[in-house]
């Protein structure tokens, strides 16, 4: 019995561009990749409803990074309050 074969997401979209592309059938591509024209119209369909989430997270990276300044910023300044306050006891 044959197993089913499974890809990677590079070469998913990989085959997702190509037919974005339009350059080439989905039958052409179909056969230069050894995949049927059902399954590379899945990926591209995948491909397009997921392509914002590229975006989004992009976004979210810069703001994380924003947070975590501001947050080294007070941990600093608390504690020169604390070794002040140390000082003085």
């Amino acid at each position: 019995m044959q197993k089913r074969r499974s890809f990677s997401a590079e070469f998913k979209a990989k085959v997702a561009i190509e037919a974005l592309k339009e350059q080439q059938t989905l039958q052409e591509l179909a056969h230069k990749f050894e995949l049927h024209p059902n399954q590379i119209s899945a990926w591209k369909q995948e491909f397009l409803l997921n392509s914002a989430s590229v975006f989004a997270q992009g976004k979210k990276k810069q703001q994380e990074s924003v947070d975590t300044g501001k947050l080294y910023e007070e941990i600093g300044r608390l504690k020169v309050e604390v070794d002040f306050l140390k000082k003085r006891v």
